[in-house]
């Protein structure tokens, strides 16, 4: 078996002295789809965080394509090949949606690629980022990190507070981005329905432990998994 892309080995992470995550560990194969789940508060934010360098990790190792990144700074893990669209977005409201895109260049990307993938964005691109409806923001802060060429997309719950119709077409470019191979993506989502329908491969998370680590198919076989650890039943369960 290939090594994995992304490793985490028996972390402990948190925020000052509040611990979070307890004895988390798992690898990513290259080119997975991996959902995240678990009720509200059980750490699926800060494992994100703790990936790219943004809590206190207070033990364990997180590994990325074989190299031990825990003393890499937050600011420098996308040179690893690390990359994270935050529930919070964090686009700049003042900047144009083209000046938005330039400050995460790297590398041999390009503004074209963003506007392939989001040909919204084209049209809007001189306009300012707080001028952007929420749908569009969350455009942006996707192309933004795509233009720094990760080779791990983490998203936190990048649907939130969306109309349906554009969830929809973001699954579709989701899709689109783990077909090219180039690739991994980790999805935090609390649409169980779509995140099932979306990933390879389900790791649940309760109170920072991962209970629950299987195929969407073991776990769509099995709803009452789904119920007891998340709380919500699967359509024509």
């Amino acid at each position: 078996m290939a090594d994995p892309i992304l490793s985490l080995d028996n972390v402990v992470a948190g925020y000052g002295d509040t611990t979070v995550l307890h004895g988390v560990s798992f690898d990513v194969p290259k080119g997975q789809r991996l959902a995240i789940i678990g009720r509200n508060g059980v750490g699926k934010t800060t494992l994100l965080g703790t990936i790219m360098g943004l809590t206190q990790l207070h033990s364990g190792h997180v590994a990325m394509g074989g190299r031990v990144i825990d003393r890499v700074a937050p600011h420098r893990r996308a040179g690893t090949g690390l990359g994270l669209v935050p529930q919070t977005r964090d686009i700049f409201p003042s900047l144009s949606v083209e000046e938005n895109l330039l400050s995460g260049l790297r590398g041999d990307a390009t503004l074209e690629e963003a506007f392939a993938l989001f040909p919204r964005l084209k049209e809007r691109r001189r306009n300012g980022g707080g001028q952007l409806s929420g749908g569009e923001q969350q455009m942006l802060a996707i192309a933004r990190t795509l233009m720094g060429r990760p080779e791990v997309l983490m998203l936190d719950e990048p649907l939130e507070g969306l109309a349906p119709v554009i969830c929809d077409m973001l699954m579709e470019t989701f899709e689109t981005l783990s077909a090219d191979g180039r690739h991994t993506l980790l999805l935090v989502e609390q649409h169980t329905e779509l995140a099932l329908d979306f990933a390879d491969r389900v790791i649940i998370l309760d109170a920072g432990e991962i209970v629950q680590d299987a195929s969407a198919e073991a776990l769509r076989a099995d709803p009452s998994i789904i119920e007891r650890h998340v709380g919500v039943g699967l359509a024509g369960a």
